[in-house]
This record gives structure tokens, sequence and C-alpha cells, in this order.
């Protein structure tokens, strides 16, 4: 069945098999990261000792690194590849090998590393940071996790380009515009990471040299880590631009404000690093500055979005009779799980995109800098707005790839598991953020913080946060529950796979959107520039090294 645009209205089930097995993999990742993270906040509360010699950093590096790394590639990837096969036609058979060869070298690089988290051979947390040390099989496997995501994201850029070869002079479809612009701003960014881990991290840890230079590992890996929130962040913004106003009824604001929207995250999300190295000596703070002025270029597009969401929101309300200023509020479908909870997960970004700012403000950040304020803030974004809005996708992509329905019971159980994660994160996060105030650093067990009364003070806070931890995971084992009746139990039939139009057809998307040369072009400069003389003085001026540990 092919629609209006010429794509197909539901995907293949040879595209769905992959992109549903990429699902399996992200579900089970965020069942024992979840469980890991239950066992943090346990711990932390002061009333809970780990048992069978388990340790508190190696549960806490499990579930950094499932929820934070596996939960996100693994869904991203499935459900860009699903959406490109939706909206720009089924895969070619080369893509789709592709593609089932990407998902093989991720899940074999997954395989390895948590197996060498889980014999307590790499508790360095989910950034491991240098001179932590871990073992060689846990690097090759990160290695092979990076590598398998970009032969995943080829596969995608592959069926595109087949598109654009097919459509010449017409703007692409807007999901598939914007799968690849996400791809691109990972494998860009992801070079950082590979960087560090191939040329440092893993000869290091093979015993092949003796020291590795701590700044410029930190610095590569930021270099990946500021767009690693942003590759969490679009395909939420994907389902919210392009989706969220097909489910309700609406049109999409704008198709071309979508795309420059997505166009900016990719220039002003990569060069930017230093704004998690504020307090890092070696680097010049000129180039701080700098970087801090392109983080806070992020907003623009933030703002658009949010202008581009309520736009939509309220022209659908005025359709239905709205009166007054917020009178469009009340005829949203808030008996319907796939707009509500993606919903709760774009409320929550206001006070986590607050949080953000404070964080890469200079003088705030000194206030907050390593405490567990960057915590809450972490779970706020990731963990809410993120997490919440690839549950709502999941309620209907997951039946719509499996030939199923999302039945009313799945609807309404999907409800409740959206206001039991809000209810379990305002406890557990805002916990944290009032623990950071007061100084409580991040990355501890509560045996580390001795008996001072400032460690006293904040006891309520971490029993709060150990509430708060067994919220969600009951939360958790409601959305494990969903997943597998939609995947394997519920009744056979058509669900949709939701895709907006937008609100004036007549006005075609710029074709310099589609410029790749372009922005490719200029995101290199901004690197370049923001990245090369601070660089360059990083290892000119380096100290002699520092030596590895095998532990925590």
């Amino acid at each position: 069945m092919i629609n209006s645009y010429g794509a197909k209205a539901k995907v293949d089930p040879k595209d769905a098999k992959l992109s549903m097995a990429h699902f399996f993999v992200a579900f089970g990742a965020l069942a024992l990261g979840g469980l890991m993270g239950l066992l943090q906040t346990l711990v932390r509360s002061g009333k809970f000792e780990l048992p069978l010699g388990i340790g508190y950093y190696q549960v806490l590096t499990a579930h950094g690194v499932l929820m934070g790394l596996v939960l996100t590639t693994f869904f991203i990837m499935g459900f860009q590849y699903a959406a490109v096969s939706r909206t720009a036609g089924t895969h070619s058979n080369a893509a789709r090998t592709t593609g089932w060869v990407g998902f093989w070298l991720m899940t074999a690089g997954t395989l390895m590393s948590g197996t060498m988290i889980l014999l307590n051979e790499a508790s360095v947390l989910y950034t491991f940071y240098a001179p932590l040390q871990a073992h060689w099989i846990f690097y090759l496997g990160l290695t092979l996790v990076v590598v398998g995501s970009w032969v995943d994201g080829a596969a995608q850029i592959m069926t595109y380009a087949k598109w654009r070869r097919n459509n010449p002079g017409k703007p692409s479809p807007l999901l598939s515009f914007m799968a690849v612009i996400n791809t691109v701003m990972w494998i860009v960014a992801t070079i950082g990471v590979a960087a560090t881990v191939l040329f440092q991290l893993l000869p290091w840890s093979l015993g092949l040299v003796d020291r590795v230079d701590v700044l410029v590992s930190r610095t590569l890996f930021w270099y990946f880590g500021h767009p690693l929130v942003y590759f969490w962040l679009l395909p939420a913004y994907m389902c919210w631009y392009a989706i969220i106003p097909k489910i309700i009824g609406g049109k999409i604001f704008s198709d071309s404000l979508a795309r420059l929207s997505f166009i900016l995250f990719l220039l002003f999300s990569i060069p930017v690093g230093f704004h998690h190295q504020l307090t890092e000596p070696g680097i010049d703070p000129a180039w701080k500055f700098f970087q801090v002025i392109l983080t806070f270029m992020v907003v623009i597009p933030s703002l658009m979005t949010a202008f581009s969401l309520f736009a939509t929101f309220e022209r659908y309300g005025r359709g239905k009779g709205a009166k007054g200023l917020l009178g469009w509020f009340k005829v949203l479908p808030w008996n319907d799980a796939r707009f509500i909870v993606p919903f709760i997960g774009m409320a929550s970004f206001i006070p986590a995109g607050a949080g953000g700012i404070i964080n890469a403000s200079n003088q705030m950040d000194q206030v907050v800098h390593n405490t567990i304020w960057v915590t809450g803030h972490f779970h706020l974004t990731a963990a809410t707005s993120v997490v919440l809005t690839f549950f709502g996708i999941s309620y209907w992509l997951v039946p719509h790839l499996t030939g199923r329905k999302l039945t009313k019971a799945m609807n309404k159980l999907g409800i409740i598991q959206a206001w039991v994660w809000f209810i379990g994160m305002a406890f557990m996060s805002g916990a944290m953020h009032i623990q950071g105030l007061l100084g409580g650093p991040r990355r501890s067990a509560f045996s580390t913080y001795g008996d001072s009364q400032q460690a006293l003070d904040w006891i309520p806070y971490q029993i709060a946060q150990a509430v708060g931890g067994t919220i969600l995971f009951l939360g958790i084992i409601l959305v494990v529950i969903i997943f597998i009746n939609l995947a394997f139990f519920a009744p056979k039939g058509e669900e949709e796979f939701p895709v907006g139009e937008a609100e004036n057809l007549d006005e075609k998307a710029p074709m310099v959107f589609e410029n790749w040369k372009l922005w490719l072009g200029i995101l290199t400069a901004l690197i370049l520039f923001a990245y090369t003389i601070p660089f360059i003085d990083i290892i000119q001026n380096a100290p002699p090294g520092s030596k590895g540990f095998k532990t925590w």
C-alpha cells in the first residue's frame, strides 16, 4: 500500500525483522540495566549492601553502559531503520545485508564488553576515563559496537541515497532526512571515541604502551560525549516533529522549520566538548569560552522545536473549536498512550533544558560540577525526555512490525507506566538535584561519604533516590511486560506507523537542505576551528603522562 507521498504505509516484513532484532537487544539491556540502577540507589541509601562480593562501581558501570549506550544505540538504529523503510521505501537486499552485518557487530561487541563488566574486569564507568583501566576485551567490544553502528547507519544512508537518485530535485521524506542527519552526526562524533579507544586505551590495556595522555583521551571522549546526548535526543525530536502531529490528528507546522532545526543541531552539537571540561587544566580558557558560546547556539533549534510543537497543538485545538489561551490543551488525546507518553517526555525537557544551561555556564557549573546534580540532570534528559518518548514509539511501532494491535489494555497499561515513571523520576532526579546543590558527589557509594555532618544531611535525599529508583524499576517491569505482549501475544492486526503531513503541502522545503557538501563542509570547518589549536597545545604541553591502574 502506497500513500500520497509515494512512501509505503507499512514497513516491509524483511525490514521489520531487522528492526525487531535491534529492539530485542534494547529491551533486554533495559531490564538488566534497570536492575543495576535499582541496586545503586539502594546502596546509596545506606540501608543495603550488595551480595556475593559484587562491587558498587561494577553495577554503576553496567547501568551506565547498558542504559546510556546499548539501550539507546540499538533502539535508535532499529527505529531509524524502520522509519527510512517506511518513508523512503523498502531497503534493498544490499542495504538490508549491511544492516544485519552492523547489527551482529554491535551485538558481539556488546556481549564482549558486558561480559567484562560482569566479571569485574571493567569497572570503569560508562565514560571509561584513563587512568582507570579495563580488560582489553572491553575496549575491543566497544570498538565493535562503534564500527557496527557505522555499518548499521550506512544501510539507512544507502536507502536515502537511492531515493534521492530516483527523485532528483525533490526534497527527501522528512523522517528519512532526519534519520540521516542523526546518523551522520553519530558517525562524525564517534570518530573521537574510536580514536581514543583504538590508539590509546586498547594498546595500553594490551601492554603495548606504558602510558596514555589522560587529557587527550578525555578531550576525545567529550568530543563524542556531548553529541551523544543529541544522538539520543534527535530520534525523540523525530517523533515530536513528524509523528505526534499525525497521532493527534493535526499537521506538521512547518516541514522546512523541522529540517532547519536538525541541520542546526548537526552543526552546533559536535564542536562543544570543552564545556564538559571547564574545570580541567591544560585547556586554554579562551577555547573553553568559544565552545561554551557554540553550546548555547543549540538553544536556537531547541526553541524552534518548542515553537513548532506547540503551534501544532494549538492549531489542532483551534480546529476542534477550542477557545481561550489554553483551551486547545483540553482537547488533546489524553487517553492515547502514543501521545501522552511522549508528551510527558516533552514536558520533562523544559526543566532538563534549564539544567543543561546551568551545566554549560562557566560560573554556575562551578557550583554543580562533579556533584550528583549532574546525574539528576542526566536522568531528566536521557532517562525521561528521551526514554519516555522511546517507550511511546515502541507502543505503536512494535505491533506495527510484528503484525499485531495495540489493545485497550496495553494502551491503558502504557499510560500507567508513564505516570509511574514520572513519579519515580520526580523522587529520584529531584533528590539528586537538591543533594547536588548541597555538595553531594556523583559516582560515589554511601560508604565513601564518612560520618561528617554534611554526609548525614544527605541521607534523606539518598533515601528519596532509593524510593524513586524502586518506583522506576516497577516502571521498567511494566514496559517489559508491554513489549513482550506487543511482540508475541497481542491479537493479530494492522497497527499504523503514523507519519504526519505538512500543514502547507504547497510549501516545498528548499533543496539547499539536501546540500550535504555545504553542511558537512561547515561542520568540518567548525570542528577544525574549535579543536585544532587547542589539541596542538594539549599535545605540545602535555605532562609525562599517567600510568594506568587495573581496577578502581
